[in-house]
């Protein structure tokens, strides 16, 4: 890593966002020490017996193994049918009776041909049937492709026959995005939620007998994320992938009672919903409460309706309800433990005690990478820790891992930051994407030693010791933002098309009290071309999904090139929206008014999610 980025790094990790003078800050600097391991320890100990039950599930789970998520499942609904399993909108569905509905649904897809393999296309808003589908679909071996229901037009035509569906199931909820779909994309079979309710009427309702026999090698899930091709990738979520979150996340960090209720605000295609929160209910036989959509406003007595003790997290979600007036409902719940990931260490102190939240297991992963680091400790302020191999290493210019002389790279020491690499063996196999020439890409080999493979994360850490690390940013032609992966060139053909367009450059910028990075294009008009800002706004918002849509459009005569004519984001990056000539930028207030010329408090009231609306 070059000088000049090691010192950016270290001043951007020790100053906090609200800072005014520069200072340090120790929380944004912590390291973890023996005494944060002793308490969290102490904490451990009224947990202890599920705790050592599921400690051989991380340390070794074979491929061969019959344990699947179904298997799971339904052995809790013997066990325990009379328990609540899924609450939503005021219905509570016990586990023996949405084992039979499951079943019920297995049988029909089976019918359709669906069998170990296969794929089933979900494209769901939250609800009851989307859940119990999707264990349908694992039960009989085969493959949940879970949709993004923000998509449409080219992108979820692209989505859709990536999958190879034999089935097709909607909501009628997200009918927008189903009538975008062509009609030459669909499956042979396609069904909306009365027409498969209606087919599973009177079917079997017994345990499919090929759920017994699967292994965990057995694939459960397609989880789309925006690569740098500027079209979705689909990662890969193995039974066994799933089964190291059911233990190591589920039961040894957020180590929920039986009697507990986690409350799930995020999309059931999101990785943090599927995997991370029905794998800690499903490690104590616990009840998952789907929240239909995530309402600031709302948030707290929709987790008071659902008799929630816990719940999943984003950041910008924790920031969105910090930002509320505070009303007697912030402190009238049960909730005493918080799982996701995303928050910052400049809000962790004061969203606990503002809420009155025990623990905040945070934890980092991503739906490719092949590990995850979970705050099992309850130690403030770490993405937390992980107990497989890892390397944390220097980085060029590019983003990439940096080869010295001798053709090696070099891990950063206690305290630095670097990109996070991941080792690739028969113990921690990587599960990639579906294709397999994207996966490779993001292998690096002969990493320290001829012969040796890590998978690259592409972020930035800081190793904060006792295999702890803290999340510092997202590198390469992705950035995340309101817990999506958002694809720079994805963004930059949706403007391109625009008429009065001739180029752009899509990237992401810091905007102070927001986590994550908000979206900025530099666009260069057509000669003789004037903009039109609010068309531009409508246009973009038709192309993309939502969160997609940049937030700043800033005009530019021309682009600097690198010499292998790549525009040179680092620079358009490094300037942002502040040092930029304010007379070339727009900023997106909403749907309704689009883009207006940018003022002075935008990102406070950015911050403050006043803007932008729709």
């Amino acid at each position: 890593m070059s000088p000049d980025i090691q010192r950016k790094d270290v001043q951007k990790d020790a100053t906090t966002d609200d800072s005014s003078n520069g200072s340090p800050s120790n929380d944004a600097v912590k390291t973890v020490g023996v005494g944060d391991l002793l308490r969290g320890v102490v904490k451990m100990a009224p947990h202890a017996t599920g705790m050592i039950k599921h400690a051989p599930g991380l340390i070794r789970r074979p491929p061969e193994a019959k344990k699947t998520i179904g298997s799971v499942f339904q052995k809790h609904a013997s066990a325990h049918p009379d328990r609540p399993f899924v609450r939503f909108e005021g219905r509570t569905t016990t586990y023996g009776e949405a084992n039979r509905r499951v079943n019920r649904y297995a049988a029909v897809l089976s019918e359709a041909g669906v069998g170990k393999g296969d794929v089933v296309a979900l494209l769901s808003k939250n609800n009851t049937t989307d859940l119990l589908l999707m264990l349908a679909t694992v039960k009989l071996g085969a493959i949940a492709g879970m949709l993004n229901y923000n998509q449409r037009g080219d992108v979820l035509e692209h989505s859709v026959k990536l999958l190879g569906a034999k089935v097709l199931v909607h909501d009628p909820d997200c009918a927008e995005a189903f009538e975008s779909i062509p009609e030459s994309a669909l499956p042979e079979h396609v069904y909306d939620f009365a027409e498969f309710d209606a087919a599973a009427e009177g079917k079997p309702d017994a345990d499919p007998e090929i759920t017994a026999q699967l292994p965990a090698s057995t694939k459960a899930f397609y989880i789309f994320t925006s690569g740098t091709t500027g079209m979705p990738k689909a990662s890969v979520m193995s039974h066994n992938r799933w089964l190291a979150s059911f233990s190591g996340i589920g039961g040894l960090a957020v180590r929920l009672r039986h009697s507990d209720t986690l409350y799930v605000p995020l999309p059931l295609y999101h990785n943090n919903a599927l995997s991370v929160s029905l794998s800690s209910v499903l490690a104590s036989g616990a009840c998952f409460a789907i929240g239909r959509s995530f309402s600031a406003s709302k948030f707290w007595d929709d987790v008071i309706l659902n008799r929630a003790t816990a719940f999943c997290y984003i950041g910008e979600l924790c920031r969105y309800l910090l930002a509320q007036p505070e009303k007697p409902t912030d402190r009238q719940h049960s909730v005493h433990t918080v799982v996701g990931n995303g928050m910052r260490p400049d809000i962790w102190d004061e969203f606990r005690e503002r809420f009155g939240v025990d623990r905040v297991v945070e934890f980092y992963g991503a739906s490719e990478l092949n590990l995850a680091f979970v705050n099992a400790f309850t130690v403030d302020k770490t993405a937390g820790f992980c107990p497989l191999p890892y390397k944390i290493v220097e980085y060029d210019e590019e983003g990439n891992p940096k080869r010295n002389a001798d053709g090696r790279l070099t891990q950063v020491g206690r305290g630095g930051t670097g990109l996070l690499l991941a080792q690739i063996s028969d113990r921690v196999p990587v599960d990639g994407y579906t294709d397999e020439e994207e996966t490779e890409k993001k292998i690096v080999r002969d990493a320290f030693k001829k012969g040796d493979a890590y998978f690259n994360s592409g972020d930035l850490v800081r190793d904060q010791g006792f295999a702890h690390i803290a999340f510092v940013d997202r590198l390469g032609d992705t950035f995340r933002w309101k817990g999506e992966n958002v694809a720079t060139t994805e963004v930059e053909g949706a403007v391109d098309s625009h008429g009065a367009v001739a180029q752009s450059v899509a990237y992401g910028v810091e905007v102070s009290g927001t986590d994550g990075r908000a979206g900025m294009v530099a666009i260069k008009l057509r000669e003789g071309a004037d903009l039109d800002p609010k068309h531009l706004a409508e246009h973009l918002y038709d192309a993309l999904p939502s969160y997609a849509v940049p937030l700043f459009v800033r005009i530019v005569e021309d682009f600097e090139q690198t010499s292998t004519f790549k525009n040179r984001k680092v620079e358009l990056r490094k300037e942002g929206y502040a040092d930029a000539d304010s007379g070339q930028i727009y900023v997106l207030v909403g749907k309704e008014k689009g883009y207006v010329e940018y003022y002075e408090d935008y990102a406070d009231d950015v911050a403050a999610a006043k803007v932008p609306k729709g």
